[in-house]
């Protein structure tokens, strides 16, 4: 379980499997803004509903110069499931390993019912186009999330 990446500091570089079998590397969108969710799983309740909020803001995340990007231990063809269903609008990528939800701090200690484990907890990254992170909601409540998410991109686009 790694510590949260905070505000400022460079967001860690990784390469992950998209839906389509095809690699994305952080570094590699330098120059745009990226919105770096991590959720649970493909096609539950609160997730399904966090990434069809971010489907529907999509294309005026993109008009401020936002790519979103969605982050699970689901396989790439989970993935590939989960989007086509919903006809998602941006690169869900495969962390089977947890790798880059622990860069990020995401694989945290869970409890539930009594239970604990460790999963992804709901967060999101905010980085810049040189890299850097530039806001982090730790705990996100999928309700009214994509709202606050396109507002601090508009913010960070007015700079």
């Amino acid at each position: 379980m790694g510590d949260w990446i905070e505000p400022g500091v460079a967001a860690p570089d990784f390469s992950a499997e998209t839906h389509d079998g095809s690699r994305i590397r952080l570094s590699e969108l330098r120059g745009q803004t990226v919105v770096l969710y991590f959720y649970p799983r493909d096609d539950t309740p609160g997730c399904t509903r966090e990434a069809c909020a971010f489907r529907d803001g999509n294309a005026e995340l993109a008009a401020h110069g936002a790519i979103v990007l969605g982050v699970s231990p689901d396989s790439a063809a989970s993935h590939r499931r989960f989007r086509d269903k919903y006809q998602l609008s941006f690169a869900l990528l495969a962390d089977p390993q947890h790798e880059v939800a622990e860069l990020f701090g995401a694989w945290r200690e869970k409890t539930m019912y009594g239970k604990t484990n460790m999963g992804i907890q709901r967060s999101t990254y905010l980085i810049d186009h040189a890299g850097v992170v530039a806001r982090v909601w730790k705990h996100v409540a999928v309700d009214g999330h994509d709202a606050q998410v396109l507002e601090a991109v508009r913010e960070l686009a007015a700079r």
